[in-house]
């Protein structure tokens, strides 16, 4: 993969997606951050189901950090392995209070020390809620990167390093959301829709289905 090939890809998905927004509902920093936790192993659309609920009942993170964890857990039961995300969000927003005096840190190692949070969530507070460059890496991006051949990676880390040093920081944040819309709608872990993808023309992938 080469920055030229890249640039040509991230136009043409761009141009075929248009505007790509964010899936999670969120209004500020603290939603956004208790969003990203509770969408592990679970989509959008449900988390999206209990954070109406979640957020009038704790509008940020010191009444969250002074909440049961029970009745967290009723709230956002159906996003599943709710024991463990109603615990990591209410440690979480203890630790933001506490630690950090109430206010969500702005570096990716600040971020990781957070019950919850791992590197793709990072990439995700980091970018979607300060603006600051970050290419979060789920199952999507990697299946994306790996067919359209910007990497062969199967680890997010290496994945992200693959990506980041062809992509340009300022496009990071797009291209996350892009990979994320293409591989949701298109490019399928089963099944991709290849006959009407818009970037086939340079996907390793494609190629090489055609070849055998």
């Amino acid at each position: 993969m080469t920055p030229a090939k890249s640039e040509k890809i991230l136009k043409e998905l761009s141009e075929f997606y248009g505007d790509v927004k964010a899936d999670l509902d969120f209004s500020n920093i603290y939603e956004l951050t208790v969003a990203v936790v509770l969408s592990a192993q679970t989509t959008d659309k449900q988390v999206n189901s209990v954070t109406g609920e979640l957020f009038a009942k704790y509008p940020g993170f010191s009444s969250l950090a002074g909440a049961r964890i029970s009745d967290v857990e009723k709230i956002i039961k159906s996003t599943g392995f709710y024991h463990s995300k109603a615990k990591n969000i209410v440690m979480l927003a203890g630790m933001v209070t506490s630690t950090f005096n109430g206010e969500l840190p702005r570096s990716m190692e600040s971020l990781l020390k957070l019950p919850g949070v791992g590197r793709k969530s990072a990439n995700v507070i980091l970018s979607m809620g300060f603006g600051i460059p970050g290419l979060a890496v789920d199952t999507h991006v990697g299946r994306i990167a790996r067919r359209l051949g910007y990497t062969e990676s199967d680890t997010p880390d290496k994945t992200e390093k693959d990506l980041c040093g062809i992509i340009p920081s300022e496009k990071w944040r797009d291209t996350h959301l892009l990979f994320i819309r293409h591989g949701r709608v298109i490019c399928k872990a089963r099944n991709p829709e290849c006959g009407r993808c818009p970037v086939k023309g340079h996907c390793v992938y494609f190629r090489e289905l055609n070849a055998s």
